[in-house]
Formats: C-alpha cells, structure tokens, sequence
C-alpha cells in the first residue's frame, strides 16, 4: 500500500470518502478533481451530478469537490485504487504516469484530432469504452469524460510567435514520457511540476511558460503571472469520470446502467460545452490585457513532433487504434 496518508488533502478525503450506504439504495457518491471550483471540470460533474441523480430516481447523490478538496490528481487516483476515495475527475495525462494505464497516451497525440466534436464521437464510440474499461483491472470503474478545452501555450516576457522562439524556454509540463518527448522535440527546457505550483513559479520567474488550456489561465488566475498566449492547440485535455471499484460494485446493476448512461450522456455535452466556450475564454483574456498571438509557422511545430505520434503508435496497439479513428475522420 502506497503511504501517501500524511498528505493533508487525503487525510481530509477519509472523511469524504467512508461509508457509503451499506444497500445499493440512496448511494452518496463524493467526487473530487484537482482544477478549481471555477473551472469547466467543476460544472463537467456537477453536469454528471444532475444525470445521475435522474437517472437513477434519486437513489445515486453525487457530491463535487473541486479546489483539490480531495486531493490532487495523483492523490485521487490513489485513493481510488483502494476505496478511500468514492469517485474523481483525473485528467488523463496521469492515467499513464500513475496507473500505468499506457492506452491514455492515445488522446494526447500531437496535432492528430482536429476538433472537439471528433474527440467526442471516438470516445462515445465502442473504442472510447475499451479505453476505460482497461481500468477495470486497477480497481476502477471509468465511465465518461470532461474536456477541459484545447491546449496552447502561456509565457511571460516576449511573445512566441514562431517555432524557433520556443527554443530553451523553461516550460513546464507534466512530467509523463509522452509530454517530455514532444516538448523537447519542439525544443522547450520542460519542467515537471505539481499543477498548483504553476502560478507562483510563473510569478516568480522559476518558469517562462506553460502549456494549459484557456479554461485553466481564466479559473486560476494564471493571466496575473504571465500575459502571453499562442494559440498553438498541440493536443486535447480530456479528464476521466471514474469511481472507485468499491462504489462501483456497491451498487445495483440498474443503478449501474444509469450511471453508465449518465457518463455517455455527459462526456457529449461536455464536449460541446468546452467548444462553445473557446471565443468566450479568449475573450475574457483579452479584456484581463492577454495577448492572443498566432504561430506564424504552425506547420514547423507540427512537423517537429510527427516523430512522436509515430513512436507511440508503435507502443501500443490501443494509441495506434486511436490514431487510426482519428486519421479516418479527419
């Protein structure tokens, strides 16, 4: 058992967490993610919260904690892994790094989906549910996912308006095989580091910049400590609906047919939500004094990272179907 308890976030997530009721009836479910209270994986499973709680006639409550109230996102994973934390929204990027759930790399190829509504479609195809079913065998039960919107790139100081000024930049990345291979391809120094520490070292120049979605620079404030976007858009940052297999198990087989259904349900309007809000971020950002710049040379950064999608496909056969799916739509 790994010893993470001393942590004060999963010491608070025992009191979150235990007991569930002991019938499959009235069932409370209390989630966490590790993005603010403000942000749209907040309202992703508060979307959940209220399908659910439909679907299943009241007999399933869920309950959101946003702020890292339960944790962050390895913490939740962990916690997951042996009950002691019900459900949680986990950006997928960490799936790979804690879980070694290897198959998660797939929604993270460079430059290889061209629009939310292509993302949404695979992952509410029968080969999104082969992903999350390969958590079955770590204790979890994955059931849907919320997009926390296209990534780009946030950088104090000059803006990077073309591949060579990437060049040396401090960014920092999370620190996952995949991210730091297509990062110093680009040409970036990456750093690895905890999501809440990014402002601060913005702030205090330990980093020049960060790739981040719009959502995240307007919930956390990350435009007080850097003013620059480039509007680059190197991949999607999908976050797993996931309950614990514990949660999981405990309830009835028609309970978990409308939870299944509340996760499929969700993952398609969250996927819209996420594209309908860009032009409303950026624009917010703009009026907070970011500057909003295009890459000049996109077809360089691109071309740059080409090298990374097809090793990874020759990793594992699950990236390789993925980019398939993805290659076919475009």
């Amino acid at each position: 058992m790994k010893h993470f308890f001393l942590s004060t976030a999963l010491t608070t997530a025992i009191a979150f967490a235990l007991p569930l009721a002991a019938t499959a009836q009235e069932v409370t479910i209390k989630m966490g993610h590790a993005a603010s209270s403000k942000h749209i994986f907040q309202t992703g499973l508060e979307m959940f919260a209220a399908k659910v709680a439909e679907k299943t006639n009241g007999n399933v409550a869920v309950e959101v904690y946003g702020d890292r109230q339960l944790g962050d996102d390895k913490q939740l994973l962990e916690g997951l892994q042996i009950g002691l934390i019900n459900g949680a929204l986990v950006s997928a990027p960490t799936l790979p790094l804690v879980l070694g759930a290897s198959g998660f790399d797939a929604l993270q190829m460079p430059f290889v989906v061209s629009s939310y509504g292509q993302l949404s479609e695979v992952l509410t195809s029968d080969l999104g549910d082969e992903l999350l079913a390969t958590l079955d065998d770590k204790s979890i039960k994955g059931v849907g996912f919320v997009e926390a919107g296209q990534r780009h790139f946030l950088s104090a100081g000059d803006p990077v308006t073309e591949t060579a000024k990437f060049a040396g930049l401090k960014t920092r990345i999370v620190p996952i095989p995949l991210h730091k291979a297509i990062w110093e391809a680009i040409g970036v120094n990456p750093v690895g580091m905890a999501y809440g520490e990014v402002y601060s070292a913005l702030e205090t120049g330990t980093i020049d910049a960060v790739e981040i979605n719009l959502s995240s620079i307007q919930s956390e404030s990350l435009y007080d400590a850097a003013d620059q976007v480039t509007l680059t858009g190197q991949y999607f940052w999908p976050g797993v609906i996931m309950l614990s297999g514990a949660t999981w198990d405990s309830l009835s087989d028609a309970d978990k047919a409308a939870v299944a259904e509340a996760g499929r349900e969700t993952t398609t309007e969250a996927y819209a939500l996420a594209a309908e809000q860009e032009a409303d971020t950026i624009a917010f950002l703009k009026d907070q004094g970011v500057t909003i710049n295009e890459l000049s040379d996109l077809d360089v950064m691109q071309a740059r990272t080409a090298s990374v999608v097809d090793d990874w496909v020759e990793k594992d056969p699950m990236v390789a179907r993925f980019v398939d799916a993805f290659r076919a739509g475009n």
